[in-house]
């Protein structure tokens, strides 16, 4: 156990410099600094709390005494790494709900442990049944809480898919895709801290495995990420998706557009001609782009999308499929780098995956079939 320990700390150690010696002129934005604090004391306080362990020797002492510590750190800990990605899906803007929830938390916990601490007639890191039961509420009050930020988590990642997906053309999910599985493996590490802790030293072992390669995962993507040009993509698309949506409310509510049929109309006809002049067939094309080539507002564009039950990626992808399984029937011969490219699919990899998705089989295998 203590060899564990002192690899946790020497990790924690290691990511909370690394974090540190970010380079400045990547974190000018105000919500890249927040998220980057958040996530730099979370770290610091997992790095904290297994230093104590490991020099008070808690977990020789009981079970009891380790977990006492592990509530104290690890509640606030999932906290701050929680609000960090909340910052970063959000833009910046937390809500008090996230902003609270935590600290509540914490506090109830401590409150619980500190009043059966002084019924018990023990001292603090003695073990007793009533520091048992309070640790145990405790742990159900931490579930609680990683559930909360779970399913804040969900909704935010999806309204980010959502003006990703309507915004870009393809490769939206590679944008995200850390922070995607950063979403639901946090909490579902957070929920099942309150078990483990409880655990024998060899399931304690394993887990604690699995939760040094995700911490060194989330945080080697939270670098990676900001030193991108993937924040300001991001914030590019859900500033568009703002704009649009604030735009469409405002034409609905405006008397000139009592009909909706017309202006959808002008956008069926448009998209009809551009998509025959094959104005799809060109990579990296984004919403503004394409709207612009129409004529008709991004906002009209959207909601013609959005009656067709309809992303724009994927409407753009169906199309460049269409003419895909279109060119391999008249040119069987073509390799799927010239088809890739041809059909404005940004390399032949992602054309490939893409094309199995929608049809159930690969290129060659579609040949092959007809």
């Amino acid at each position: 156990m203590k060899e564990m320990q002192f690899t946790a700390i020497v990790l924690m150690s290691l990511l909370t410099l690394k974090l540190l010696l970010l380079p400045s002129k990547a974190i000018v934005s105000p919500i890249m600094r927040r998220a980057w604090w958040l996530m730099t004391l979370g770290v610091a306080l997992i790095g904290v709390q297994f230093l104590l362990q490991y020099i008070l020797g808690l977990r020789e002492l009981g079970v009891t005494q380790a977990v006492m510590l592990n509530l104290v750190f690890f509640i606030p800990c999932s906290w701050l790494l929680s609000l960090s990605l909340i910052c970063l899906q959000r833009r910046g803007f937390i809500c008090r709900s996230d902003k609270y929830f935590g600290p509540l938390t914490w506090v109830i916990a401590l409150g619980l442990m500190a009043y059966a601490a002084a019924i018990d007639g023990q001292p603090l890191l003695a073990g007793s049944p009533e520091m048992r039961r309070a640790e145990i509420a405790a742990s159900v009050c931490y579930v609680v809480m990683m559930a909360f930020y779970l399913w804040h988590h969900y909704k935010n990642i999806r309204f980010l898919i959502r003006a990703l997906k309507n915004y870009y053309d393809e490769g939206w999910d590679d944008l995200i895709h850390w922070m995607r599985i950063s979403a639901v493996i946090l909490p579902v590490m957070g929920l099942m801290v309150p078990m483990m802790i409880f655990a024998d030293i060899r399931v304690l072992f394993i887990f604690g495995l699995f939760m040094f390669m995700f911490i060194f995962f989330f945080v080697d993507s939270f670098f990676s990420y900001v030193v991108s040009s993937s924040p300001a993509k991001v914030h590019e698309a859900e500033e568009q998706e703002e704009e649009d949506a604030q735009e469409e409310e405002e034409q609905a509510d405006s008397p000139r557009v009592s009909q909706q049929h017309a202006p959808m109309h002008r956008v069926e006809i448009a998209v009809g001609q551009w998509v025959a002049k094959g104005g799809y067939l060109r990579s990296g094309l984004k919403l503004p782009t394409v709207a612009e080539e129409l004529g008709v507002p991004r906002y009209l564009l959207t909601a013609w999308l959005r009656n067709q039950d309809l992303k724009y990626a994927d409407w753009m992808t169906d199309l460049r499929i269409e003419e895909a399984m279109r060119v391999l029937k008249q040119h069987p011969d073509w390799s799927n780098e010239y088809i890739a490219q041809h059909c404005g699919f940004s390399d032949r990899s992602y054309f490939q995956r893409k094309f199995k998705e929608k049809t159930g089989q690969s290129p060659s295998d579609y040949i092959s079939s007809r």
